[in-house]
Order: structure tokens, then sequence, then C-alpha cells
């Protein structure tokens, strides 16, 4: 796969001497220390250089960081749906998009203790500007997605990232993740970019979309967090693109929310995988539909439906919606302890003299109850 040198991340012969590069990076040794906290540097050092492959530094290494994580910063983990998946098959999952490196890392840990592919990973390039963060990722099955360039060099990239997919999960048979959108979901309304699923497509040479998109398998997963520890640092974003403001980023912006997502209360989490869209699904889609663009727009639909019936709803959502609309809809649902704490977390968080920032506070964790309500009422 020598052609797609610049975006692959590294072949297992490669890992060995990434590891010697970086084991004693003052950034990569603390991330180890935290990971494995009573035990002497020599050590963690011979564990992580007995690592020869990817799967060696996943299962011996990251696993157990993202252990740490989780027993540091959460309520634990739970999932359901991936006892249906086959473990010898690849998945193209495609998941909402809430937090920059937990969402796959916690997929990965999922799918190894379910005995399943773990996933080749999309990352923006943007995230891995400095040497250790790339070959961090390249270590971790990252590929890379290259972000702001022109439309010429957009339509060249789009297309080598559409075909190296392919080839990893048809020709390779490797599981393959990517966020529904680019960039994180801020506002809690997950909807999948259209061009996500155009940018796949571009491989498809002379099959209907329908027939290349029921081999790669789409598997639609909803990763959903109690509580969003970053919830503050997105809400200057949000606030712009409501008053229809240009937002820049600072410099440090994205490496703040990283580590505030790993170490931030995220209460539990739960991540639930729906059935693989299967090609008599799409094939339906594609009868129904004019042009390839009605298709897209169908299956980028039917993900989203997939994605907001599987979210696991927590008492912050139902307190959050019902404040949000001062009504008591769903007050089955949390008790007054929760509430006391939830409206706790909201007089800290937001200026309550900005009407427009309660209100876009609440909407982060009401808009997935908003969705699985509009489901049932097209139901209807």
């Amino acid at each position: 796969m020598t052609n797609y040198d610049d975006i692959r991340f590294y072949d297992d012969a490669e890992v060995q001497e990434a590891l010697k590069n970086y084991v004693k990076h003052p950034m990569i040794k603390g991330l180890l220390q935290f990971t494995f906290p009573n035990v002497t540097f020599d050590k963690i050092e011979e564990k992580v250089l007995s690592c020869n492959s990817i799967r060696d530094f996943q299962t011996r290494i990251i696993y157990h960081t993202v252990q740490k994580v989780l027993s540091k910063s959460s309520e634990g983990l739970s999932y359901s749906g991936f006892d249906t998946l086959n473990k010898d098959e690849s998945y193209l999952y495609i998941s909402n998009h809430r937090d920059i490196v937990l969402d796959t890392s916690l997929l990965n840990c999922v799918l190894y203790e379910a005995d399943l592919k773990m996933t080749a990973s999309a990352i923006g390039d943007n995230l891995v500007q400095k040497p250790f963060l790339l070959a961090l990722s390249k270590l971790n099955r990252n590929f890379l997605v290259k972000r702001g360039l022109g439309p010429r060099e957009m339509l060249k990239s789009s297309q080598k990232l559409s075909e190296y997919i392919k080839e990893l999960l048809l020709e390779e048979k490797r599981s393959v993740w990517m966020a529904q959108r680019e960039g994180r979901t801020k506002d809690g309304n997950d909807h999948t970019q259209q061009g996500v699923l155009k940018m796949l497509a571009m491989a498809k040479a002379d099959e209907s979309l329908a027939e290349y998109f029921g081999k790669l398998k789409i598997v639609p997963v909803a990763i959903s967090y109690e509580f969003d520890p970053t919830d503050v640092l997105k809400l200057p974003e949000i606030l712009a693109k409501r008053m229809e403001q240009i937002y820049i980023k600072s410099a440090n912006e994205d490496f703040k929310s990283i580590l505030k997502g790993a170490l931030g209360n995220k209460g539990r989490i739960h991540i639930s995988a729906g059935k693989p869209i299967t090609t008599e699904v799409l094939q339906e889609i594609e009868k129904k539909s004019g042009s390839v663009n009605e298709q897209l727009q169908r299956i980028t639909a039917g993900i989203d439906k997939r994605i907001h019936r599987n979210y696991k709803l927590w008492p912050a959502n139902y307190i959050a919606f019902d404040l949000l609309n001062n009504s008591s809809m769903f007050e089955d649902k949390y008790d007054s302890k929760q509430k006391r704490q939830f409206e706790r977390r909201l007089t800290r968080r937001v200026d309550f003299k900005n009407a427009l920032e309660v209100n876009s506070y609440l909407l982060m964790y009401a808009n997935p109850v908003i969705n699985q309500n509009n489901l049932h009422e097209n139901q209807r």
C-alpha cells in the first residue's frame, strides 16, 4: 500500500523503530506512567518494547490506558448490539462524534472485548501536527484525513482516501471507523454529512451505490456520554454560529479539548451498534430515488435514524429537555436529586444573564431527546 505513504498508519514492521524513538518522549513517558502508576519506568519501557505489532501495542498498552481513563473519569462503559456482528467480518463503523480521541478509543476497547476486528480510524491531520502525536496516532492504526486544502487538492485527496478505505475494508479485511461528520458535534444534534458518504462512494468504480455500500457493511454506531466534560469549551463556537459570526479556534483549543475530554467527568458511557445496512435495504433506497444525490440523502437519513434510535438517553438529557421547555414531560426519567445536580452543573458553567448561552447549553443535552421524539412522531 505504498501509494498511501502520506496518509497510512504504520506497518507492523515499523512499530519497533517508532516505539524506540518515542518511548522516552516526555509526553509519551507521562502517558505511560499514568497508565502503569506503580511500575518503574525501566519495566514500562521493557513492556512497551516487547510490542512487535500494532495489535500488541493496542492490547498491551493502549487498552490499559483507556481503562485507566475510564476508572478516573467515568462511572463505567457499557455497550450493546455488538453481539450480532461476525468476528470474521470487517465493518465500516460510522458513529456520531463527540470526543476527539475517546470515541474511537472506546469503540476499539469494545471491539477487543467482544472479540471483533479492531478498526483503522480516520483522524484529521490538523490534530497530529507534532511528531510525537503523529507517531502515536500511527501506532494506534489511525490514517490521516487532510484538512485545509484547496478545491483541486481536496478532490484528489478525497479520491485517494476513498480508495484507501476500500482497500482496507475489501482487500485487507480490516474494519474502519469514521465520524459521521468533519469535526465533533458541538450542539448534541448528531447528523451525518452527505459529503462523508460522497467521499466513500468515489471508489465504487462501475458498481452501483447499493452494490458498493452493501459490500462495505456500514454499521451506524451511537456513542453516548452522560456528561460532556468539554461542554463549556464548545459553547463559544456554538454561540458564534447562532449569532452568524465566524469562529476562529485558539492556538491550543484542540489539545485542551483532548485533555479535558480524557480527564474530565463523563458519568456513564454507552456505545450501541446498529445492524449493518444491507444491500437489500440499499437497493430499496435505489428504487425509490431519482438520482445518486437523492440516494445519498436517503442513506444519510437512514444512518441518522439508526444513531438517534440507538442513542442511550441519560437523566441529564431528559432534565435539560424539561428545563428548556419549562415542562415536566419526562419527570418519570429522573429524580429530584439528579435534577438538583444538573442544575448545579448548569449554574457553574453558564452566565445566567445570557439567555442564549443558557439555551445553547441546555440544547447540547436536550437535542438527543428531541431527535428520538422526532423519530417517534414520524412513525405515527
